[in-house]
């Protein structure tokens, strides 16, 4: 049985699983679904077509599902879906998605602390942090366990790459390559994510493999197509450098520098 406060408002036909917790005043909307063991605290407000998945805390004033910011958005029947294990601190914002992707999703295992903002269309992965304020602007991809920095906003179309991380009050206008560490003003390559990446299991060899490939892209004279072509000759049965190559081939608003 789901454990809901007396102030609490659920719409007919959201669909509870079990020990579910809704909070104090806190509004579940008519088409929400919420999977076992999610914690609702109190005044957050979740609507729209939204599914949540198992082992969710959502923290106070928190609001998922709302109309996206997009004003070419009319109404379309859109989806907010998240997984499981993800921890929504207070203030955060998620919109439903638009006649895009038709969906916002957030994955699994993922930490959004005070205030971030996921926009419409976004797509975050597995096992992501992001920090206090940080802004994802509509249709950004983030990949499984980037991690964002605090005060940092994300331009529209943007990808954050697989393993990133971006320091705090970065902007991001440019996609961000998987492995590697930004930071700026105007978030620049600052090095390979080499901590990070040992902590997640990396071998020795895949670093060193990642770290030249890293020089030939961002700290070499050569053309980024003379770059990749060498790197795909030299490197190109490593998985991860496959990953590297086929993002940078796949941007569309080009790589930060």
């Amino acid at each position: 049985m789901a454990n809901i406060h007396k102030t609490a408002i659920i719409g007919e036909g959201a669909v509870l699983g079990k020990n579910v917790e809704i909070g104090p005043y806190s509004i579940i909307g008519s088409e929400v679904v919420i999977g076992d063991n999610t914690i609702i605290e109190s005044h957050v407000v979740i609507d729209g077509i939204t599914i949540i998945g198992k082992n969710n805390k959502i923290y106070s004033y928190a609001s998922i599902g709302k109309e996206s910011q997009d004003l070419k958005y009319k109404g379309e029947p859109t989806k907010t879906i998240i997984g499981d294990n993800n921890k929504i601190r207070e203030f955060v914002t998620i919109h439903r998605g638009t006649d895009d992707k038709w969906e916002t999703v957030i994955g699994n295992n993922n930490l959004l602390m005070v205030y971030v903002h996921v926009a419409h269309d976004v797509i975050v992965g597995d096992n992501c942090i992001l920090a206090n304020n940080v802004t994802l602007a509509g249709h950004v991809t983030v990949g499984d366990f980037a991690i964002i920095g605090g005060l940092t906003p994300v331009h529209q179309f943007c990808n954050i790459g697989a393993h990133s991380m971006t320091g705090g009050g970065s902007l991001i206008v440019q996609d961000v390559p998987p492995y590697i560490l930004a930071e700026g003003s105007r978030a620049v390559a600052r090095g390979l994510n080499s901590v990070g990446l040992s902590r997640r299991g990396f071998s020795k060899e895949d670093l060193s493999i990642l770290k030249k490939v890293y020089r030939l892209i961002f700290r070499s004279k050569m053309l980024l197509k003379d770059a990749l072509a060498e790197i795909e000759e030299t490197y190109g049965e490593n998985e991860y450098v496959k990953n590297f190559v086929e993002f940078i081939k796949n941007s569309s608003r080009g790589i930060i520098k």
